[in-house]
């Protein structure tokens, strides 16, 4: 089972960036697709963005365009970068660790992040 430790989160001004790691251990990396999710106060938990062992990439319309995902499987390290921020961004964001074999979802501790002026 994998456990995922988040961080980067914090509070930035609109139009800022701001960039998010979140490094895996406890298991094989590459059997997981790596995701992020938010969720707003009020509001459900939303997929941000996905990324396939392979690098293939998929965005909420949200954020296309401003955030990007990768990941560096050597370091089991998954990246959000997020550029042009919004205050609509604002929420806590949770890394996502989805298992190919069996879609089980494993969650990390989840970060703040805050668009404010």
């Amino acid at each position: 089972q994998v456990q995922l430790v988040e961080s980067g989160g914090g509070l930035v001004q609109p139009g800022g960036s701001l960039g998010l790691s979140c490094t895996a251990s406890g298991d094989t990396f590459s059997f997981y697709t790596m995701g992020w999710y938010r969720q707003a106060p009020g509001q459900q938990r939303e997929l941000v963005a996905v990324i396939s062992s392979r690098g293939t990439t998929n965005y909420a319309d949200s954020v296309k365009g401003r955030f990007t995902i990768s990941r560096d499987n050597a370091k089991n390290t998954a990246y959000l970068q997020m550029n042009s921020l919004k205050p609509e961004d604002t929420a806590v964001y949770y890394c996502d660790a989805t298992y190919r074999y069996t879609n089980l979802h494993y969650w990390g501790q989840g970060t703040q992040v805050t668009v404010s002026s």
